[in-house]
């Protein structure tokens, strides 16, 4: 009868309770249990094995720059960073209040790895993350607009509990990419969150989106009631070759 039910979860893909009923069996601990202390570890491992593997498929969805996580964050690093800010963010609240997030810094003091490690952990607590290299997800657009298929390129992007949008500002924006960031912007202000990353600091977002009245129309939508983090200091990359 056993063998019986254990082929039946494999079956219902009841991976985690499959597992748990193994062990139960295999340890001889069926007759110490009483029915209900067996139903709840079945249960809670196979609430446990979806919640495990539901995280696993949203951070490989996310497609994240680096493999990160919170505890993975150096702050010992002399470059402004305050942990007490870190761990609100770790919160998501931001994302519940549709609120955004702005990290600028120098190349190599860790915008991509932070932005990263924000993202992991809003995949732990179940939203929707995905990542993006801004200059890549723009020509990424274009092309889809030339093939039409843009519209939904851009709704799966409006699904996204938080969009994390890196090396923003890395070259200015054409014409066709200034519309294209209004659209995202636009489609998720007040809705969902967006977290951009990048060198250049927010006094110099005009330039680089290189229309004014766009530039204001995009900055009114990211800036306002966003928590930003201004990063300063030397490379770490640059510091660890020193030292290695």
């Amino acid at each position: 009868m056993n063998e019986q039910t254990l082929e039946k979860m494999k079956q219902m893909k009841l991976f985690g309770m499959l597992r748990s009923f193994k062990n139960v069996l295999e340890s001889s601990t069926m007759n110490q249990l009483t029915a209900d202390e067996l139903i709840l570890q079945l249960i809670e491992n196979e609430w446990e094995d979806r919640h495990s593997r539901a995280v696993e498929r949203s951070v490989r969805n996310a497609k994240f720059r680096y493999k990160t996580s919170l505890e993975m964050i150096d702050y010992s690093i002399d470059r402004g960073l305050e942990e007490n800010m870190i761990h609100r963010l770790a919160e998501c609240t931001f994302i519940n209040q549709h609120q955004n997030v702005i990290i600028t810094g120098s190349t190599g003091t860790g915008k991509s790895f932070i932005a990263s490690a924000i993202g992991h952990q809003a995949c732990m607590l179940g939203y929707k993350v995905y990542y993006a290299n801004t200059s890549r997800l723009l020509a990424q657009l274009k092309m889809a607009k030339a093939d039409g298929s843009s519209f939904k390129e851009l709704a799966l992007l409006e699904k996204q509990d938080l969009l994390i949008l890196d090396d923003f500002g890395i070259q200015p924006l054409d014409n066709q990419n200034r519309m294209l960031l209004m659209d995202i912007i636009e489609d998720r202000h007040g809705k969902r969150s967006t977290m951009i990353a990048g060198q250049v600091p927010v006094a110099a977002w005009y330039d680089i989106i290189g229309d004014e009245t766009l530039a204001d129309a995009i900055l009114d939508r990211i800036v306002h009631d966003a928590h930003q983090l201004e990063l300063n200091g030397e490379s770490i990359r640059r510091k660890r070759k020193v030292i290695d």
